[in-house]
This record gives C-alpha cells, sequence and structure tokens, in this order.
C-alpha cells in the first residue's frame, strides 16, 4: 500500500510503515516490524512514532493513513496507566478464550492512546485513510480497532466483555491496571473515546479498498481457468473454528450437488479458537482437522485447505492447512490420533508431520480467511 501511494505522490515526508516479521524489504520507508497478533515493543514504537508524526503537523498538511489487516497489534501506544505488558497479557488472555475481533477491538481500543479515532483528532491536517479489512462485515471502527474514525463502543462494554471471558474472577485473569481503568471509564472517570457526531472527524476521509471479498474474486478467477466449476458461499465463515468447519461442510456439500465435476467450493471469514490445551495450531489449522475426520466418510473424493491471507496462522510459521480423504487413514498408520491432535489445540504438529502444512510466507496483507474445497 504504502509503495503505491508513493507513485501518486511527489513529495511524502515522514512516511512509517509497521509490518510483521518476514515482509519483503522497502529502502524507501522508514520501517518497524511489529508483532502479530500480540503487539511488541516494536509496535509501540511505530504507534508512537506514528502519533508523533500527525501530532506535528498543521492544519494546511495532509495526513494519509494506509490500514491493513492486523494493525491492531502492529501499532500499538498503550493508554496512560496501561503498559504494553497490560496490552500483551489483556490480548492473549482474550484470544485464548476465543473473543472474536469485535470484543478483542473493544477492549483494544479502551486501553489505548491511538486506537478508537484517537489517531485522526491528534492532529490539526486533513486526514485521509484507506483500509483493507480483515473484520467480518467490513466495520471501518473495527479495521485496525479504527484510529481515524469515530468509535461507538464503550468503556462499559469493554469491561462486560473482559467480564463475558475472563468469568467471575475477571481481577485474576486480567492485570488490575487493565481493570481499573476499563471501570474507571465505565464510571465517568476517564474521558470515552471518539464518539459519532465529533466535529474533529469533519476533516477525516475514511474508505474501504479491499476485503475478504476480494480473494475469493482471485480464488474463483483461478478455480474457473483451471477447469472446474465453481460455487461461491459470500455468507462468511464465524464461529468456533470446530463447529463452523462441520456446519460449513455440510452447507458446502448441499450446495454442490448436482454442480459438474471437478467442483471448486469458494469461502471466507474468520474462524475463533477457545483454546483448553497446551499445544501449537491457528484456526485455519484447526478448521481443517476438524474437517478432516467429515471427509473420511464421504464416499466421493474430496479436499478441503483452510488458510489465512497473510500468510499466517496463529503463532506459527503456516499460513494453514489441507486435508483430503485420506488424512485420517495416514494419520492412524503413523500413530497419529486425531482426536488428541484436536482437543490439545495441537493442529500444528498433526499437519506438520504428515507434510500438509501450507507454507506461502508472508503476503504483506490480510483480508481474512480463504476456505477452499474441491470435489472430484
Amino acid at each position: 500500500m504504502a509503495t503505491a501511494a508513493a507513485r501518486h505522490f511527489e513529495v511524502i515526508r515522514g512516511l512509517i510503515v509497521s509490518v510483521g516479521e518476514g515482509a519483503p524489504p522497502d529502502d524507501r520507508f522508514e520501517r518497524t516490524a511489529g508483532g502479530h497478533p500480540v503487539p511488541t515493543e516494536a509496535s509501540e514504537t511505530a504507534g508512537r512514532r506514528a502519533l508523533a508524526l500527525a501530532e506535528s503537523l498543521g492544519a494546511g498538511d495532509d495526513l494519509l493513513v494506509l490500514m491493513s489487516g492486523g494493525a491492531s497489534a502492529l501499532m500499538a501506544v498503550p493508554a496512560d496507566g496501561i503498559t504494553l505488558q497490560d496490552k500483551r497479557a489483556t490480548t492473549n488472555t482474550l484470544l485464548r478464550a476465543g473473543a472474536d475481533i469485535h470484543a478483542l477491538n473493544t477492549v483494544r481500543k479502551h486501553l489505548s492512546s491511538i486506537k478508537g479515532g484517537r489517531l485522526a483528532v491528534s492532529t490539526r491536517a486533513s486526514c485521509d485513510a484507506f483500509a483493507i479489512s480483515d473484520v467480518v462485515g467490513d466495520d471501518l471502527s473495527v479495521i485496525a480497532s479504527g484510529p481515524t474514525v469515530p468509535d461507538a463502543s464503550t468503556f462499559g462494554e469493554a469491561l462486560d466483555i473482559i467480564g463475558r471471558f475472563g468469568g467471575p474472577e475477571r481481577e485474576r485473569a486480567f492485570r488490575p491496571a487493565v481493570v481499573r481503568r476499563l471501570t474507571d471509564g465505565a464510571d465517568g472517570r476517564v474521558d470515552e473515546t471518539p464518539k459519532p457526531g465529533d466535529r474533529r472527524f469533519d476533516r477525516v476521509r475514511t474508505a474501504l479498498i479491499g476485503s475478504r471479498r476480494n480473494a475469493m474474486d482471485g480464488a474463483v478467477a483461478e478455480a474457473s481457468a483451471r477447469g472446474y466449476c465453481v460455487v461461491r458461499v459470500d455468507d462468511a465463515i464465524v464461529g468456533e473454528a470446530t463447529t463452523a468447519a462441520a456446519s460449513h461442510l455440510r452447507v458446502a456439500f448441499a450446495l454442490a450437488h448436482g454442480v459438474p465435476r471437478p467442483a471448486c467450493i469458494v469461502s471466507s471469514g474468520e474462524t475463533t479458537v477457545h483454546v483448553t490445551g497446551d499445544g501449537k495450531g491457528g484456526r485455519n489449522q484447526e478448521f481443517v482437522l476438524a474437517a478432516a475426520e467429515l471427509l473420511d466418510q464421504l464416499e466421493t473424493p474430496a479436499a478441503v485447505a483452510s488458510v489465512g491471507t497473510d500468510g499466517i496462522d496463529g503463532p506459527t510459521d503456516a499460513a494453514g492447512a489441507y486435508a483430503d480423504a485420506t488424512t485420517i487413514d495416514r494419520a492412524l498408520a503413523l500413530g497419529l490420533a486425531p482426536d488428541r491432535f484436536l482437543s490439545a489445540n495441537n493442529s500444528y504438529a498433526f499437519f506438520d508431520t504428515l507434510g500438509d502444512l501450507i507454507r506461502t510466507g508472508a503476503t504483506g496483507t490480510n483480508v481474512g480467511d480463504l476456505q477452499i474445497i474441491l470435489l472430484a
């Protein structure tokens, strides 16, 4: 996105690009490789540089903000009284508890000095922002935690979320500083995020320029070019990965009934995983592992893959995984019990042993997850 923007402007100064580890280098830009999905010290450095740049601009300047999926973690400025470690611990707890991106980013916005519209209101400059969405529904206030748009969510909602995912003893699940800030905010002792109707947003324009549908367009075009009859499922795949896999396969096979073979079913979305085991994996790998047992029961040859479009699935070096009707038999032959790996949230080890991980490397952007089902 930064490279494309540079082709359209003669002068760009102070441009800061925060990208995940492994993204291709570009010597034209100052850059910081932030962490994802949990922010790192480099994420905080990037966030503070971006905020300082915005604050340094005058009324005659123009601020260009380019956002892609993952920016909530890649650019972080903890609010007063909150440390980076507080934010890291909070993100980890919510992710492991299976919080979706809307819940996660509601909390993030209320622990931040840059999210929830605060970047845009920190500058006197005119601001144009362009967002590529990894959020189901493409809500601009959720993408990257909405640094350039008004925020309708509240401290009270954020407090309810940590109660829901932390249980009755949320003080043990979340750090005291986090609980204290959200409680103070809900009680009116801390200023809310800038809300809809705030006139400071009159000089800010934020536009969506890409989403999961673009990834689906590409997959559909490629599958058609390879001779597949394509079925496109536009409804987003969401919910707990293991449950979503079973329900999606049932719907997909029903939609493909009567479709000439070979057929390709294309879908997208973003599932969640409630981590109860001590294994390693990601939502895409867990989705495919849950689907593998269903494929084993089919009478017709089929294969399913699920990948993160950023090339990263959870805390792993894989974008996702694939399975077919032979997966379970091959696993059992190697002494791998699928149920045991699934209950341990250890899908990475399962597919790594089989050689069925999909490794693309970092793609440089993120529009959610893509699922492909092939029927012969």
